[in-house]
């Protein structure tokens, strides 16, 4: 299986992900949305950054279940419930410098929204993966 990820030269320069990723595979997995929930079913507690570490921490169990890595990801959208720049920009950087940052280096979108699923919940993350 071949991912290319690129940058056309008429776009803007990115802070590490690609406007453009492309995939050979014989398998497509999409992840449920992954939230900052405990095993037990809890929005753990802390700051958007802790809930950012439970959502990694969850998506790198969902990944291995099907097989998969973060250097397998094809496409990821970050949902922040925050208008606020500063605070999109943290959850960005805890993201992209966790153990699942491979995953960050392909077409990526950052999103603030105004609410999330569960009551207290400040961060989700959609995946979608390719494996030959």
């Amino acid at each position: 299986m071949t991912i290319q990820r690129q940058n056309p030269p008429a776009l803007h320069p990115t802070p590490g992900y690609h406007h453009v990723t492309t995939v050979d595979a014989r398998r497509a997995v999409h992840l449920a949305g992954q939230c900052p929930l405990a095993p037990d079913g809890q929005v753990v507690s802390g700051d958007v950054l802790a809930q950012v570490d439970q959502v990694v921490a969850n998506t790198e169990v969902a990944l291995a279940h099907a097989g998969a890595t973060p250097e397998d990801v094809v496409r990821t959208v970050i949902y922040v419930a925050t208008s606020d720049q500063p605070t999109l920009a943290a959850v960005w950087e805890r993201f992209v410098n966790s153990s699942i940052a491979a995953a960050f280096t392909t077409a990526s979108t950052l999103v603030g929204v105004a609410c999330l699923g569960y009551r207290g919940q400040l961060v989700e993350l959609d995946v979608t993966a390719a494996l030959a």
